[in-house]
């Protein structure tokens, strides 16, 4: 895939770069290993220092980071701009609470005694150069819940962004610069996916993590093994969305159109599996079919646009084949199931509802990227649970129920990194973030998140005269 800047709302190539020589690589790889010899012994007020102030440039750089981001990728410009501040707030959420979260762990006194110490504790080091693999369909935001905690924790960052991104990729590692981090703490490694290998088996490079697709996950993890280095991976999601009788319906419904169609469906932690009560069902069905046909698909430029264009055409190829292959098995297009007439130009998707969903259509299993949505009745509790674990995945998952034995059940059974009780997923700093099955394992984000690159060193000292 070359390296290019091409607008979805149009499909004009806006932009092309040169990947960077084996050469080049390898002269940034040694930088990054220079870089971190010095900087992680930088102290953390001073870290957060420099993460204040990029937090600061990119908040004055929004309104054009955003337009960028818009460009290259296809997102409303208001949700890129909201991307942007959601970056800034993580930011400055990392500089004022790294040093409390890295803390040494102290044992209690008696354990320390048992453990024959005369005092013992745990402190977290940075581990090095990390290789972060990023996608585009949040490509600023993917990578700076990466790059804040990782460079908080005294680590240095290696960005292999996605090829359809490369503005918003070195605009992040020019921020960083703009910020005062040493020369190789951040950078940007302009390459195509087959460089990846060599990256991440050269020995300065300590450890990996990835957010994209199973397949892409598969290989760096494969790799990573067999180099014996730490991954961290966030692959795909097909998350369920529960309703139950003690919801308020209405408001689910509402909730659902913006739960599936954020980032105009392209997004892991979507809703994309809709199960619902029988006894609400019909309900349901009418309120969110309704707002789903409401949604302006158009240019994502315009501050009208729900929807704009997806990210590619391969993406929209995919997703048609998907919708295709369950209508041919039976299943119904309640809204949608097409490309707008509108618009002939660009990679649009109209927003859809699929019902009479079966095990036999592909959508029961994979996840479809895009702005449909798979609606499912049952009968009580039990199905509900059932059908939701019902696949691969294991990301996050919504319920909407008011009734807390229903939700202590949902907590215990739901196999997936996140619960989600009356609302959508979303991401927060202060909360990991992370799946299980194969979604991915680690976490990003919070405490967990910072510490997954970090060595876990325990410090024992001797009785002074022992």
């Amino acid at each position: 895939m070359p390296i290019a800047t091409v607008n979805p709302a149009t499909g004009e190539t806006v932009k092309t770069f040169d990947a960077l020589s084996e050469d080049a690589v390898r002269d940034r790889l040694a930088l990054a290993a220079s870089a971190f010899a010095t900087y992680r012994t930088t102290a953390f007020a001073h870290r957060a220092e420099l993460l204040r102030r990029a937090a600061d440039l990119l908040e004055e750089d929004q309104d054009a980071v955003a337009r960028t981001i818009t460009t290259e990728m296809g997102k409303p410009l208001a949700a890129a701009g909201a991307e942007v501040a959601k970056c800034v707030k993580t930011l400055r959420w990392y500089a004022q609470h790294a040093e409390r979260l890295l803390a040494d762990e102290r044992p209690a006194p008696d354990d320390v005694a048992d453990a024959g110490a005369a005092n013992a504790f745990v402190r977290y080091r940075p581990m090095g150069p990390v290789l972060a693999v990023m996608p585009w369909n949040f490509p600023l935001w993917q990578v700076v819940r990466f790059a804040a905690p990782a460079l908080m924790a005294g680590n240095v960052g290696l960005l292999k962004h996605a090829s359809n991104v490369p503005q918003t990729a070195l605009y992040l590692e020019e921020l960083f610069r703009r910020a005062g981090f040493p020369a190789g703490v951040f950078q940007t490694l302009l390459v195509g996916s087959g460089a990846i290998e060599g990256i991440l088996r050269d020995p300065r490079v300590v450890a990996a993590t990835l957010t994209g697709s199973e397949p892409a996950g598969r290989s760096v993890a494969s790799i990573a093994g067999d180099e014996i280095k730490k991954t961290v991976l966030e692959l795909g999601g097909s998350d369920p969305y529960v309703v139950l009788p003690s919801a308020d319906v209405r408001r689910a419904a509402q909730v659902a159109v913006s739960a599936r169609t954020q980032n105009a469906g392209q997004s892991c932690i979507a809703a994309k599996r809709f199960i619902v009560h029988d006894a609400v069902y019909d309900e349901f069905t009418d309120a969110f079919v309704a707002g789903m046909r409401a949604l302006r698909v158009g240019d994502p430029m315009d501050a009208d646009t729900d929807v704009g264009p997806l990210s590619s055409e391969s993406g929209r190829s995919d997703l048609e084949e998907l919708v295709d292959d369950a209508l041919r098995h039976g299943a119904t297009a309640l809204c949608g199931g097409g490309r707008p007439a509108d618009r002939t130009a660009g990679w649009f998707y109209e927003p859809t509802v699929l019902a009479h969903i079966s095990a036999d259509m592909r959508i029961h299993q994979e996840e479809a990227f895009g702005p449909v949505a798979s609606l499912y009745r049952v009968a009580d509790l039990d199905e509900a649970v059932n059908l939701a674990n019902d696949t691969s995945f294991g990301l996050s998952s919504n319920a909407w129920t008011r009734d807390e034995g229903e939700q202590e059940r949902l907590i215990r059974d739901l196999a997936a990194g996140g619960v989600f009780f009356n609302g959508m997923t979303a991401s927060h700093p202060a909360l990991p973030f992370g799946g299980v099955k194969r979604s991915g394992y680690g976490r990003e984000l919070a405490g967990h998140g910072i510490r997954e690159f970090c060595n876990a060193t325990t410090v024992w000292y001797g009785p002074p005269n022992g």
